[in-house]
C-alpha cells in the first residue's frame, strides 16, 4: 500500500477547546467533505485553530504542516456555520493555495441539521461563493440530523 495521503484540520479558533469529534467520526466514516476520500488511504496529520480573527495562525502553520509532509488543509465546518460564518474563508483558502500550493477544502463534517434554518433565516449564505463552499458538508437531511 502507498504513503496515506495526509492532511490537516484548522477549526475556528472560537472551538479552541473542541476535541475534534465530529471532524474525526466523519472522516472515520468518510462523510461530508472527507467523503471525497472513500476508498483511499487517508490521514489526518494535524490539527490546530487558526489562531483567532483575524487569523493569526493561516500564516504560518500551513508552511509547518507543508513540512510535516501534509498536501490538503481542510477548513473545519465551524467557520461554515459559527455565528457569524468566518469572514475570512475566502481569502485564507486562496492565500494558502497560493503561498503553499495546498489544496484547500471547505468544511469537514456535514453541517448539522440545527445550523440550517437559522442561517437561512439570517442568510449567512446569501453570497454566491457559498454555495461551493457548502456543497462537501451539506449532504441530506437524514445525515445532517445525525450531526446535530
Amino acid at each position: 500500500m502507498s504513503d496515506p495521503l495526509k492532511i490537516g484540520i484548522i477549526i475556528c479558533d472560537r472551538y479552541n477547546t473542541c476535541a475534534g469529534g465530529k471532524c474525526f467520526r466523519s472522516f472515520t466514516k468518510k462523510e461530508g467533505a472527507f467523503k471525497k476520500y472513500q476508498g483511499k488511504n487517508v490521514e489526518i496529520a494535524g490539527f490546530t485553530t487558526c489562531g483567532g480573527c483575524p487569523g493569526g495562525n493561516i500564516e504560518s502553520v500551513p508552511e509547518e504542516m507543508k513540512a510535516n509532509g501534509i498536501k490538503v488543509i481542510h477548513f473545519a465546518t465551524g467557520l461554515v456555520v459559527g455565528y457569524p460564518p468566518c469572514p475570512y474563508i475566502s481569502y485564507f483558502k486562496k492565500f494558502i493555495e497560493t503561498k503553499f500550493q495546498m489544496e484547500v477544502v471547505i468544511g469537514t463534517h456535514p453541517i448539522p441539521e440545527k445550523y440550517i434554518y437559522p442561517h437561512s433565516k439570517l442568510q449567512s449564505w446569501k453570497d454566491p461563493i457559498w454555495k461551493e463552499f457548502l456543497a462537501p458538508t451539506l449532504c441530506d437531511e437524514k445525515i445532517r440530523k445525525e450531526y446535530d
